[in-house]
């Protein structure tokens, strides 16, 4: 449509006539070239992400709203998930889409923005935080009983103060209240609630601080949220309760302080007792130290009594009059014990003497005597016909030995002849020059071998 493409069109000599694809390009280039980088702020709406990994969607106000890409390229800066309904800032470049000549924005960058933001740092805050241990049970310190005195940081024309100082004087008005009074919003109000809380610490007047003020949106408790507020909350050796808005509402101060309540009034009944329950717990605490105490005095009375018994009856007179009287017992018994010994030893002694006459040596002697004798006249008689017999005995076997005995032999002219201690009975045996010795009735003939000869048959 453009005249290169189509002169015949151009029927008016000297107008520029624009095709819309020309019209949509040159917008697009002097809208680019026109305007640098913008900071919008918005709504999202028709978020769409197709598989190329870029991001479309509608920023939108209540008034308008204008079309959005953001290229897969630049989708890596992003530290949120887009979604319906959330508020960003973006910082975009103006542009055409010219195929269907819509204005639209081209992101560079996209954060969250108001509420949306606070809630992401909060979270983040409240991660990092709880990861190094800022928020554990083991670093949380009691609370007093009954403070001496209450230190409330807060501001002074709050209306947090005011009810938290009129449930104290309902409660307990006897406690003395001191105000570290501070910016609860804005730009000011983290430093100077650090400042009070150190302060608290240096001149150590309190023995508990109450952190508090009224309800808000995130934005509004926001300087409870700041990391130095947090940190000096959870540093500081007073313990600290922390009251911040109302029931629904959540500081990051609340999860470092030592104990958190859910309003500033409920913070005020959490810092001092009911002084009539407490009065009333005190009269029942003194009865019952009062009924202990005269329950240990009776027990310690009778272990009095008990002792100074036990002591008189191991004093020294008492054992030695005790004593004393065991030993007379003692004599006594022994004097009766001696004399029945004595008794029944001289009836065993009379005993004795009667049975020793029954056995004297004597009588034995005597009838032993007369047995013994008698003994010695049968042994006596005995022997002699014992030795009569051995001798007839021997005189028989001495005949018959004689008869048979060598010697008697010899008597009769012959000999016995020996040569080396043995009997010569063969003559053979013996040869020239030997020595024997012939035994004969009256002695013994030595001679040497001149010659042998055998007896002729």
């Amino acid at each position: 449509m453009d005249t290169p493409d189509n002169p015949q069109l151009d029927l008016v000599p000297g107008r520029d006539i624009y095709s819309v694809a020309r019209l949509n390009r040159e917008v697009r280039a002097r809208l680019e070239s026109g305007f640098g980088a913008v900071w919008v702020e918005g709504e999202l709406s028709n978020v769409s992400t197709p598989r190329s990994g870029h991001i479309y969607f509608t920023l939108k106000d209540d008034r308008a709203q204008v079309r959005c890409a953001m290229f897969s390229s630049r989708k890596r800066t992003l530290g949120f998930r887009p979604a319906n309904g959330t508020q960003v800032l973006v910082n975009a470049r103006l542009s055409v889409y010219e195929p269907r000549g819509d204005y639209q924005l081209i992101v560079e960058s996209m954060e969250e923005a108001g509420e949306g933001a606070l809630r992401r740092a909060f979270e983040q805050l409240k991660k990092k935080l709880a990861a190094e241990g800022l928020f554990a049970a083991e670093n949380k310190q009691p609370l007093p009983a009954v403070p001496l005195r209450i230190g409330i940081i807060t501001s002074p024309t709050g209306a947090a103060l005011r009810d938290v100082l009129k449930v104290l004087r309902r409660r307990f008005p006897a406690i003395p209240v001191l105000v570290y009074p501070v910016s609860v919003q804005g730009a000011k109000a983290p430093g100077e609630i650090v400042a009070a809380i150190r302060l608290a610490q240096e001149r150590a007047e309190c023995d508990v601080l109450l952190l508090t003020r009224g309800g808000g949106s995130l934005e509004d408790l926001q300087a409870f949220n700041e990391e130095a507020v947090v940190r000096a909350v959870a540093e500081c050796d007073i313990p600290v309760i922390c009251g911040v808005g109302h029931e629904i509402d959540f500081s990051i101060a609340d999860f470092a302080a030592d104990q958190r309540a859910p309003t500033p009034s409920a913070a005020a009944e959490m810092l001092v007792p009911d002084r009539h329950e407490w009065l009333r717990g005190l009269v029942t605490t003194a009865n019952r130290l009062v009924n202990s105490v005269r329950q240990a005095v009776g027990q310690a009375h009778q272990k009095l009594v008990y002792e100074t018994r036990r002591l008189d009856q191991q004093h020294p007179g008492q054992r030695l009059r005790q004593q004393t009287q065991r030993l007379d017992e003692l004599e006594q018994r022994l004097a009766t014990h001696m004399r029945h010994r004595v008794e029944s030893l001289r009836g065993r002694l009379a005993q004795a003497q009667t049975h020793l006459q029954r056995v004297s040596p004597r009588h034995r002697l005597a009838r032993t005597g007369d047995a013994l004798q008698g003994t010695q006249q049968r042994l006596a008689a005995a022997t002699r016909a014992t030795i009569d017999g051995f001798n007839r005995r021997l005189s028989v076997a001495a005949r018959a030995l004689d008869a048979v005995s060598p010697l008697a032999t010899l008597d009769r002219g012959y000999a016995i002849v020996t040569a080396g201690n043995k009997i010569v009975r063969d003559a053979t045996r013996l040869k020239q020059g030997d020595a024997i010795e012939a035994r004969v009735a009256r002695g013994i003939i030595e001679a040497t071998v001149t010659g042998t000869r055998k007896e002729k048959e």
